[in-house]
């Protein structure tokens, strides 16, 4: 039998996650935004050259800047602690002890592995205790988790993670589904498949939550 490896594979597509948290160095935050725009101006800058690229052109000479402007204001602006958003909780004054569920929150993500997008759409649900969020902030959640580079399997459970922390609940359940760049734009080229991701806890490792909050998502908006 012809055993032989694959040579074309990724090793690093095995999806390996790691830890929960976004690895990061030490001083990644050492450098001011400025600082890295124009760094990452000059480096992209580079990029273009080696690939032949005109940077006379009038179409690509301000290319490079903004690309920089994009990964620090935009696309990665997820890594910066201090845009993590404002957990503003209400007391539960109705009383209300059932199935909360936010689903179809638009998720724009970006693949570590190669950086070109992931996108899906986030559900999320939690049963409340004492409290609950403004509806808003869950989708500020998703959307702070994913300006980074991700792996579509951390970025569940960070979501999960979080809204678990701010609720002060275990009952908490997230479900992505989104599509791979990475997958349908190079290497195989599938353009038809998709990932599911999904993180359970509490009430919602039981059969009958998982069920309804399935029901729930599936449901036809029409």
């Amino acid at each position: 039998m012809d055993r032989r490896e694959d040579n074309d594979q990724d090793p690093e597509e095995d999806h390996m996650t790691g830890s929960l948290d976004t690895p990061l160095r030490p001083d990644a935050f050492a450098l001011t935004d400025e600082q890295k725009i124009e760094g990452i101006e000059y480096h992209f800058k580079e990029i273009m050259q080696l690939l032949g690229l005109d940077l006379e052109d009038d179409s690509l000479k301000g290319t490079p800047r903004r690309v920089a402007k994009m990964y620090v204001k935009e696309i990665f602006d997820g890594l910066k602690p201090e845009n993590r958003p404002a957990a503003r909780l209400f007391e539960n004054r109705y009383g209300y002890r059932q199935m909360l569920v936010e689903r179809d929150i638009t998720l724009y993500s970006s693949c570590e592995h190669h950086f070109v997008p992931i996108i899906g759409k986030a559900h999320v649900a939690y049963i409340p205790n004492e409290h609950v969020i403004g509806l808003s902030k869950l989708n500020r959640i998703v959307q702070y988790f994913g300006r980074r580079p991700q792996v579509q399997e951390r970025l569940t459970r960070q979501i999960a993670q979080e809204l678990r922390d701010v609720l002060k609940t275990e009952n908490v359940a997230v479900l992505i589904e989104a599509d791979h760049l990475c997958v349908m734009s190079r290497g195989v080229n599938d353009v038809s498949s998709s990932t599911i991701t999904s993180e359970y806890s509490g009430l919602f490792e039981q059969e009958a939550y998982r069920l309804e909050f399935m029901q729930a998502i599936r449901h036809n908006k029409s």
